[in-house]
């Protein structure tokens, strides 16, 4: 490995550890994905943009044996997203597991919905996630087996919602969030087509995941769901074999509807 910001990063330790990245990881569904990551032996940076409570959850995890590196990171803030790469790249050389999972909700009936509203959402939920893998791409592109996994919403899809399907949560109030899930699914998609595109990003796997309905502070943890139980589609997503498929929507069971 050449030598990174002048430091010779080493070649055996890069080689061995599978680093891993979890944005929005101080509680919640990223931090139960950065505990089960862990505790599969990945090297996990656990992003946060609270400093403090970044550092408070990864002595929580240490206590439990999942071990983690907290990495100040606010996904709206591009200096701070860049330095968070730069720091990535000077202790690991690289980057193998991006999982996308920052995100906001705001609540707030679609005819009532003001822009100011849909762009705070879009600010984090979409735009955070371009900052993010556009600084994080090329430390992607230097892993031997690199997977990114975007944080969506089964309430982002268009062909369930359209079809009237029963979706769970407040209905009424999810313009801005589900329109923000629609689009992050775009991305994904986009992604998967110019990294297939691209030589030196064709083996760059990325996807969607939906944690369903899972209890965490968006809902008032009124979900049925737990973190163990939402986490599992982004673990297995984020750890995919050669073989596995990339630019497409998944939840632990399966394939999901765009």
């Amino acid at each position: 490995m050449e030598p990174v910001n002048g430091e010779p990063v080493d070649k055996e330790t890069v080689d061995k550890e599978t680093v891993a990245l979890v944005t929005g990881a101080d509680k919640g569904l990223g931090r139960e994905t950065a505990r089960q990551l862990a505790l599969r032996g990945v090297t996990v940076l656990l992003g946060s943009r609270d400093p403090g409570r970044g550092a408070a959850a990864a002595r929580a995890l240490a206590a439990e044996g999942a071990v983690v590196t907290p990495v100040r990171l606010d996904v709206t803030d591009a200096d701070e997203v860049r330095a968070a790469a730069a720091r990535v790249r000077a202790e690991h050389g690289r980057l193998d597991v991006l999982v996308n999972n920052a995100g906001a909700f705001v609540g707030s009936p679609a005819a009532e919905t003001t822009a100011v509203e849909m762009r705070d959402m879009f600010e984090v939920n979409v735009f955070g996630v371009v900052t993010v893998t556009h600084a994080f791409l090329p430390l992607l592109r230097r892993s031997a087996a690199p997977r990114i996994v975007n944080v969506s919403s089964t309430t982002g899809s268009l062909t369930l919602t359209s079809e009237g399907a029963d979706l769970p949560g407040d209905a009424d109030r999810r313009m801005a969030y589900t329109c923000s899930k629609a689009a992050l699914n775009m991305l994904t998609v986009q992604y998967a087509m110019a990294f297939a595109r691209d030589p030196e990003s064709a083996h760059i796997k990325i996807n969607s995941a939906t944690p369903g309905w899972t209890a965490t502070d968006i809902n008032d943890h009124r979900a049925p769901r737990h973190v163990s139980e939402g986490a599992r589609a982004l673990v297995e997503l984020a750890t995919l074999p050669d073989d596995g498929p990339t630019g497409g929507f998944f939840g632990d069971e399966g394939r999901v509807s765009w």
